[in-house]
């Protein structure tokens, strides 16, 4: 195609097509000394915007002998449509869609009339150039079932929202809704809309859980967004690839939901033993499950017998020995305690029968049962009567009342913990998520709280390679590996090939859960050492050098040092005590931003999400050089 060069400035060169269509559709303007945009204007009856829009350098000022392009007189005249182009004065909330859609052209088409529109939104008020179709009618408005250029049919599948087919093709609700005027306020399955022909993301559903979906405010900018949520540009653009060519009007973001938790920096220990006010004697309903009238009539099986075969027997009276410990600690601060100890027989028709029989009116907490079902009865019971009950070793999710209080972090609080401690420390490093398809939802939540993270997946035999981590990490700067996954034979590899990289890449491992495939016979502790093993826990550990009295006054009392629940059953029985005797109700006691620490555990109470309380505190734990676990926050 022959051209031709106009030139516009002594530094800027326009191309245009000399063809006999361009010939006619536009010509230049020579700009003489005194000449204004609005006085070109005038002398070839058109408007200042489609001057600008089609010499955006305009805007910065006219000089004397640059040229301009101008329509010529046979395609616009005093706002007269032609057979070529026609003008259209921009509505107040007409979107590009909807104008496209009224003249059955593509945006692209406009966009190609109005340059200046590649880079801006529409403005009210101004007049845009619009391509003529010879089978276009203003007046009816629509395409006649036809699609509209630039654009395709597309069907609503299971779950998808406006929200999310908006932001699967990178437009606004308001253009979405142009182009589909009889769209109601909810999709249906099955529905026919008409959208861009290209989608900017693959997957239209939402997750209200994860995420919150933000529509782009006129003018505003990554600046604007990093005021208003905290995520930078690159955190904004990993989230919503899309925004890469930059943020325009209407444009629907994913951003992470914003979390209504206590900051760490909030938090504060507290001694609830210096701040003993109320020592007037405390009762205290302790139900265990010892299931004694089973072993009564017993008579063939020893005690030691009767411990081998019931694992639950054990855990019962390891913790029994831990709370009445506690209950000797209290009384030596002068508190008064008269514990009350009820036999379950691990049945919820027992609970049932035991608080129905006993006068539970005067009992200022109840300490159990163990068992899930158990602790979920007797709270349902006592609700009314507004008796707290402290369930000590259930971590899973639980049916809750107002006066349940589950004192054993579930699985969701440590992820949480974990996930918070990752973010708040991933500035300067290189975070790599590990992940199997079974954890996708723990790395799905790694990847809201850290955008930028990188991932590697396993190879078919479910394990990875040298060159698989390799290809992500970064040499002299610090790389955070976070390994999900239940599998050993992933873990195995996974700690084999970070533990063997070279010198100058810096490796630290995490985990959100820290199961027992860390534990098989072949995952070395050694590597897990080396590579400094960080991972969420209930509780830390303590050496048996530690001169804790608590450990001291076991060993005298049983003989032995106390394991983890005989030191579980303390801490609850300790921290419910030093409670009831800091305040006149134990409720006034419960405070988000104060916890408690005790031996091994610590407890900080926050409302739940349903009813009840639950313990949001939990250790960050580190596998130092000596091989045992060494607390990181």
């Amino acid at each position: 195609m022959l051209k031709c060069l106009i030139y516009v400035s002594v530094t800027f060169l326009f191309m245009v097509s000399c063809g006999s269509v361009a010939q006619q559709q536009y010509k230049s303007h020579s700009v003489q000394k005194g000449e204004t945009v609005y006085s070109i204007s005038k002398e070839y009856a058109i408007s200042e915007e489609t001057i600008y829009n089609l010499n955006p350098d305009a805007k910065n000022g006219l000089k004397v002998n640059s040229v301009l392009i101008i329509p010529s007189n046979s395609v616009i005249s005093s706002g007269t449509n032609n057979n070529n182009f026609r003008q259209h004065k921009v509505k107040k909330k007409e979107t590009l869609y909807g104008i496209a859609q009224l003249y059955n052209v593509s945006v692209d088409e406009i966009k190609k009339l109005n340059k200046d529109l590649y880079s801006r939104g529409l403005k009210k008020g101004e007049n845009l150039l619009i391509p003529a179709k010879a089978n276009n009618s203003e007046t009816n408005g629509s395409n006649t079932g036809n699609t509209l250029p630039g654009t395709q049919k597309y069907t609503v599948k299971a779950k998808e929202t406006k929200f999310g087919i908006a932001r699967k093709f990178g437009i606004s609700i308001a253009e979405l809704e142009d182009l589909n005027p009889d769209l109601g306020d909810s999709l249906k399955v099955g529905t026919t809309l008409i959208v861009p022909d290209k989608t900017v993301i693959e997957n239209a559903e939402i997750d209200d859980e994860n995420f919150q979906y933000y529509e782009v405010k006129p003018k505003e900018g990554f600046y604007r967004l990093k005021a208003k949520f905290g995520l930078s540009e690159e955190e904004v653009i990993a989230l919503n690839p899309y925004a890469k060519d930059g943020l325009k009007d209407g444009m629907i973001l994913k951003i992470p939901k914003e979390e209504n938790t206590i900051s760490q920096e909030d938090i504060s220990v507290v001694n609830l033993e210096n701040k003993i006010d109320n020592k007037k004697m405390k009762t205290v309903a302790l139900m265990l499950p010892f299931r004694l009238m089973r072993s009564a009539s017993d008579t063939t099986s020893s005690d030691e017998d009767l411990l081998k075969r019931d694992p639950t027997l054990r855990v019962a009276l390891d913790f029994y020995s831990g709370a009445l410990m506690a209950a000797d600690f209290a009384k030596d601060k002068g508190i008064s305690v008269t514990m009350n100890v009820y036999d379950t027989e691990k049945s919820d028709t027992k609970v049932a029968s035991i608080i129905s029989k006993s006068e539970f009116k005067n009992v200022d907490a109840v300490i159990g049962p163990l068992l899930q079902k158990n602790v979920e009865k007797a709270s349902a019971m006592l609700k009314g009567e507004k008796i707290p009950v402290f369930s000590p070793l259930s971590n899973r999710e639980m049916a809750m009342n107002d006066n349940l209080f589950q004192t054993l972090p579930t699985d969701a609080v440590l992820q949480k913990t974990m996930i918070r401690y990752l973010k708040e420390h991933s500035s300067g490093k290189n975070i790599i998520i590990i992940s199997d398809s079974k954890r996708a939802k723990q790395r799905e939540m790694i990847q809201n709280a850290i955008p930028m993270a990188k991932t590697v997946s396993p190879r078919g035999g479910g394990y990875i390679q040298a060159s698989d981590i390799t290809s992500v990490a970064s040499e002299g700067m610090d790389n955070w590996v976070i390994l999900e996954t239940q599998n050993p034979v992933l873990v195995s590899s996974a700690v084999n090939v970070l533990a063997a990289m070279p010198a100058n890449y810096k490796v630290r491992l995490f985990t959100l859960d820290r199961n027992e495939a860390y534990e098989w016979y072949e995952v070395s502790s050694t590597r897990l050492a080396k590579l400094n093993f960080t991972f969420p826990s209930v509780n830390k550990n303590i050496s048996e050098d530690d001169r804790n009295p608590f450990l001291i006054s076991y060993k005298n009392k049983y003989g032995v040092l106390p394991n983890r629940y005989a030191i579980r059953g303390f801490d609850v029985t300790y921290d419910v005590l030093l409670r009831l005797a800091s305040e006149k109700d134990i409720y006034d006691a419960i405070m988000p931003e104060s916890e408690t620490v005790y031996i091994e555990n610590k407890f900080r109470y926050e409302k739940s999400n349903t009813e009840g309380y639950c313990n949001e505190a939990a250790y960050i734990l580190k596998y130092n050089d000596e091989l045992k676990f060494e607390v990181v926050e």
